[in-house]
């Protein structure tokens, strides 16, 4: 949890954290574990990790993965850390014969844009997140049940 209030914080977007160490024990440990994760190792320190989840592409009929969040902490950046993680993740994706391993980044995150572009990733400049939370996930679900 500490590494993803980190990476909340190196966002920008300290105040978008509302979850906790519990519920994510639960959703990666627990009975019907929702996301995977891996995590890398400095000295016995954990300095970074990638979440990720399967995905499906209608396009391709194969099921993909979806890289939620890559992270390793500012001392660590730089020694080929990062890469090692999505390395491991594109193994695993190979592994599980994916179509597809993707993820999002922010727009103004030019270092995180340059590394992936140099390990050959495609950012897509025509693409656009769409997102719905909270109440508004019940909002619409309601909209569904007006006739």
């Amino acid at each position: 949890m500490a590494l993803i209030e980190a990476l909340a914080a190196y966002e920008k977007l300290s105040n978008a954290v509302t979850g906790n160490a519990e519920a994510l024990e639960r959703h990666l440990f627990g009975d019907t574990p929702f996301a995977e994760v891996v995590v890398a190792e400095w000295e016995g320190k954990i300095i970074g990790f990638a979440l990720f989840f399967t995905n499906y592409s209608t396009f391709l009929t194969q099921p993909g993965i979806y890289l939620e969040d890559l992270f390793v902490l500012s001392d660590y950046r730089g020694k080929g850390v990062g890469h090692a993680l999505l390395s491991y993740v594109a193994k695993i994706a190979v592994a599980r014969e994916a179509g597809r391993l993707e993820w999002s980044v922010l727009d103004w995150n030019q270092s995180a844009i340059g590394f992936y572009e140099k390990i050959g990733a495609d950012v897509l400049p025509d693409w656009r997140i769409c997102r719905v939370t909270g109440g508004a996930i019940a909002q619409l679900a309601a909209k569904g049940e007006k006739k």
